[in-house]
């Protein structure tokens, strides 16, 4: 599987997408991306005995947009069928909650309050929970931002009435605000992937080996906890 995933790097460099707009699987700590997407990311490049080269993201829109353009060989993606159109996934390496930010004192108090006529939605645009939402709702309006923090600055300076988002990115940058509530409902489970541009890349089924060793082994939990 080693020799296979070799052919990953380019000139012993494998580029690597880091979506930092994802909290729960990227924090920056004085510039550096760490967590459970980065450190799978030196793992592979370790065992392919590659140099690790992060392309950092702000949002997962932008690395599916550059899915084509040779820009990373190999990324991290929420599985999604309509994105499967530009990249190949693994299993799901971990599952993670997105919900909704609401006013206090605005219309909606718990996620299924949301899909009501009258109620605006704002969501980043080309996220998973974007896909998800576009699919499933039926009476509240929806509306675009960019990368997930725009979104979330946006809303808090009075734009729609509920914003979507990963639960960990939401708590983190709305903590200490008074006004808004990060609510505890469930909107919809993301299943998380190691991705290869391309669908159907044919080195798909050998980096899966690589998610379920480090799943096996204890690696992901580690790398989470």
């Amino acid at each position: 599987m080693t020799k296979t995933l070799s052919a990953l790097a380019k000139d012993g460099k494998l580029r690597v997408a880091i979506n930092t707009g994802n909290r729960a699987l990227v924090q920056m700590v004085d510039g550096v991306p760490v967590g459970v997407s980065p450190a799978l990311a030196a793992r592979l490049a370790r065992q392919i005995g590659a140099e690790l080269v992060a392309v950092i993201y702000d949002g997962a829109g932008k690395v599916l947009a550059d899915a084509g353009a040779d820009q990373w060989d190999v990324g991290f993606l929420a599985i999604d069928a309509m994105r499967a159109k530009a990249v190949s996934f693994t299993r799901a390496y971990h599952t993670i909650e997105a919900t909704f930010a609401a006013r206090l004192d605005g219309p909606v108090h718990s996620v299924d309050q949301a899909d009501q006529a009258g109620v605006t939605v704002l969501t980043s645009t080309g996220s998973a929970y974007d896909m998800f939402l576009s699919a499933n709702l039926k009476h509240a309006c929806l509306e675009h931002s960019g990368t997930p923090a725009e979104s979330f600055a946006e809303f808090q300076q009075g734009r729609g009435d509920v914003v979507a988002g990963v639960r960990a990115s939401l708590d983190r940058f709305f903590e200490g605000d008074p006004q808004i509530n990060v609510l505890p409902g469930v909107l919809t489970k993301v299943e998380q992937a190691m991705v290869l541009p391309g669908a159907e890349n044919p080195l798909i089924a050998a980096l899966d080996d690589f998610v379920a060793g480090a799943i096996a082994d204890g690696f992901v939990a580690q790398s989470l906890a």
